[in-house]
């Protein structure tokens, strides 16, 4: 795999289920459904299953998900250790090929701290320059 950017692979991949969407309304939307219902906070936390999520995403070696997860946990306000943590035990779980995918999934997460912080620094700016 090339190098990848993990945020714009997500907003592509977000483009690209849109467009989806429009040709196969029903299951997109049963997916998106069953995302958000799975997702929900309940007995654990919206963090835990994102967590949850991304660990398998690292396992099944899936970059898409992997870009998705660890956005959305991070969302959820995952810390940057839970992260790592979450990466160490899929890695335990699926050996040599998740080890790899652990590689992309840490990648993956110093670019969206990296977009975050950037966002954060450009409101700042923003922020200032209204005064």
């Amino acid at each position: 795999m090339s190098e990848q950017n993990f945020p714009k692979y997500r907003q592509r991949l977000n483009l690209l289920m849109k467009r989806l969407s429009r040709e196969m309304a029903g299951p997109v939307s049963g997916i998106a459904q069953l995302r958000r219902e799975s997702l929900a906070d309940g007995a654990l936390s919206r963090k835990s299953k994102e967590l949850i999520a991304f660990g398998v995403a690292i396992a099944a070696r899936c970059d898409a998900c992997i870009a998705h997860h660890v956005h959305d946990a991070l969302r959820a306000e995952a810390t940057r250790q839970e992260i790592v943590e979450t990466i160490g035990v899929a890695m335990m779980m699926g050996g040599g090929p998740a080890t790899m995918y652990g590689c992309h999934a840490f990648e993956a997460l110093e670019q969206f701290e990296t977009e975050r912080a950037e966002e954060v620094a450009q409101k700042q700016v923003g922020q200032d320059s209204d005064c």
